[in-house]
């Protein structure tokens, strides 16, 4: 079964790479895209479970990309939200973390990006949780 993937970024040239990679794999279909918060947020409402997975970038022309996690969130808790982004700091990772996005990838680990979408494309649901991946745990500290 195809993973429907919602888009939300304004830059072209991250748009062209997450589409380049949906459509090298047969495993996702984008439904929507969205340069916007506001554009996000309607698609959202208008449609609150029609996707599997959203990638979001966290800076927009029109508004903030963290807030598109939260509210993507509280409308398809079983959703997969991953934030690929350029501005991607260990304080903002834990902020979205928050926020609820289940994986965080800085542009420049598009290789773990691509992996993670492997696992997703071909992974089961997680039982009791509709999701098909789990966010990191935090390393154990050393004594």
């Amino acid at each position: 079964m195809k993973q429907r993937v919602f888009l939300v970024a304004d830059r072209r040239r991250l748009r062209e790479l997450v589409v380049d990679l949906f459509s090298s794999s047969g495993d996702f279909q984008l439904v929507a895209t969205a340069n916007t918060e506001a554009e996000a947020w309607g698609w959202l409402q208008e449609h609150p479970e029609a996707w599997d997975v959203a990638v979001m970038d966290l800076v927009l022309d029109e508004g903030d990309g963290t807030h598109v996690i939260r509210y993507a969130r509280e409308r398809h808790v079983g959703g997969l939200i991953s934030v690929l982004s350029n501005c991607v700091t260990d304080n903002l990772r834990e902020h979205c973390y928050a926020l609820g996005a289940d994986t965080i990838f800085d542009e420049k680990e598009t290789g773990r990006f691509i992996l993670w979408l492997d696992k997703v494309g071909g992974a089961e649901p997680v039982a009791g949780t509709g999701k098909m991946g789990a966010r990191p745990q935090p390393a154990a500290s050393q004594p």
